[in-house]
């Protein structure tokens, strides 16, 4: 099941400017990256990824590798699926938010995915990257402000495409349940995957946060039970 749109309108601002920057610089950063010569990459990645058993120690580019991480990817597909749910879920966000408040929320939100990342996992000397930690953030924000909203999803049924509407409550509670076997497996058992799943999880906690962030308006009409 993947997000192809949001089916609404913005309501404050027809531009997402934010969520179009942070496509475009995460696109940009990745086709650096594609120059680099393997061990020059992965020395990128050990210096500005985030890696909690270095947190932890102090070492490596401490509080900076939180932000740099989440601008590095490990490949194309990685750059692609995170960017495809940024858009989904990041143009109305943004637009309830305002530019600066969202770029603010989404730093927070990935600031909260490594934060988690490193108290689940202090041992972990794999550096993580990408910006789905963020993104998670995005979505659960997206959840509270917008629970009636609809996604169009792309699903596969016998190999046949179809693209219903989800109403966005199941799409980001199915994303969020999947991610808590393999956490609580990588915490409990200690079994390492490629994917960050506790980064997920941190940074889907942050959404909490989204109403610090909101337009005055749209904060307005959330307390009155009006649509954001």
């Amino acid at each position: 099941m993947f997000p192809i749109n949001d089916t609404e309108p913005n309501r404050y601002s027809a531009f997402p400017f934010v969520t179009l920057m942070l496509i475009l610089i995460n696109t940009m950063i990745l086709i650096w990256e594609l120059t680099l010569p393997t061990e020059t990459l992965d020395r990128i990645f050990d210096v500005y990824g985030s890696t909690p058993s270095l947190i932890w120690a102090r070492q490596g580019a401490g509080v900076i590798s939180t932000i740099t991480s989440m601008f590095l990817h490990g490949g194309i597909f990685h750059l692609l699926g995170n960017m495809l749910f940024l858009w989904v879920f990041g143009r109305r966000v943004e637009d309830a938010c305002g530019p600066m408040r969202y770029l603010m929320f989404y730093i927070l939100a990935g600031t909260s995915s490594d934060l988690m990342t490193a108290l689940a996992m202090p041992k972990m000397d794999i550096p993580g990257v990408g910006a789905s930690g963020a993104i998670f953030g995005v979505m659960g924000a997206y959840l509270l402000l917008f629970p009636g909203g609809y996604i169009r999803t792309l699903w596969f049924i016998y190999f046949i495409p179809t693209w219903p509407k989800v109403r966005a409550f199941w799409f980001v509670l199915y994303y969020l349940l999947i991610q808590i076997p393999p956490a609580l497996d990588t915490y409990m058992n200690g079994v390492e995957y490629s994917t960050g799943y506790w980064a997920h999880l941190g940074g889907f906690f942050a959404c909490f946060s989204i109403l610090l962030f909101l337009r005055p308006e749209a904060f307005a009409r959330y307390m009155s039970n009006v649509s954001v």
